[in-house]
């Protein structure tokens, strides 16, 4: 049963590292103003996308604590 819950929480985590590291980042600076000011004009097809992985991120986590807390217990 923990080999099982072991093997999912590892699942989590990389679900967790793969939807993070798949987002968008903020830009900051001269380059993010210009490059926010062209996503104004020309439209962000990007925004559907972030929002999945948003969300996608949110249940990962959710789900790696939850096998976090229930490994815990059973220790």
């Amino acid at each position: 049963m923990k080999v099982a819950l072991s093997v999912i929480q590892v699942l989590m985590a990389l679900g967790v590292i793969c939807t993070v590291l798949l987002q968008s980042g903020k830009s900051a600076g001269l380059s993010g103003s210009i490059a926010g000011g062209a996503e104004q004009i020309f439209g962000a097809k990007k925004k559907s996308l972030d929002s999945l992985l948003s969300k996608m991120s949110t249940i990962f986590a959710s789900l790696f604590l939850i096998f976090s807390l229930l490994l815990s217990i059973l220790e």
